[in-house]
């Protein structure tokens, strides 16, 4: 459906239903973080930082939340970045769909089953899961457009 602005322009909506309908669950696992961030700060009345240096404790709690909240920070803006790129390009959605579960996927269990327990087995699989996922999308979305350059 098209609905006319300004001087009769059709704007088409949606234009990202996949990445917009993973918006909620990204969204809602970051905010998860986040409450444990400042659930440790209050926890710890450690509220600058991420008290890394206390006893030079590496299972410190606060730290690990925070790199857990910075983790996913790192990537999923790159990769919802790059599903949007091929999404507006044409990408096929069910691949599309594919790639954000499997990052979402990824992502709780690199916190999950990885860094919140220390030196789980879910941190090597979200790793390096979501560096494929990175680079697939990637790849993909520069593979949509190589017409425009002529390959």
């Amino acid at each position: 459906m098209s609905t006319a602005i300004g001087l009769s322009t059709p704007v088409l909506a949606p234009l990202l239903p996949i990445s917009g309908t993973f918006a909620l669950p990204f969204s809602a696992y970051f905010s998860l973080l986040s409450y444990r961030v400042v659930h440790y700060r209050l926890k710890d009345n450690h509220y600058l930082g991420d008290n890394s240096s206390k006893n030079a404790d590496p299972n410190n709690e606060l730290y690990l939340a925070t790199r857990c909240h910075q983790n996913f920070i790192e990537n999923v803006p790159l990769a919802l970045t790059l599903a949007a790129f091929a999404e507006l390009n044409g990408g096929n959605r069910r691949v599309l769909t594919a790639a954000l579960s499997a990052l979402l996927t990824f992502r709780i269990l690199h916190v999950e089953l990885g860094l919140i327990n220390g030196m789980g087995i879910g941190r090597p699989i979200g790793y390096w899961g979501t560096f494929g996922t990175i680079a697939s999308l990637g790849f993909y979305a520069a593979y949509l457009v190589k017409g425009y350059w002529g390959l």
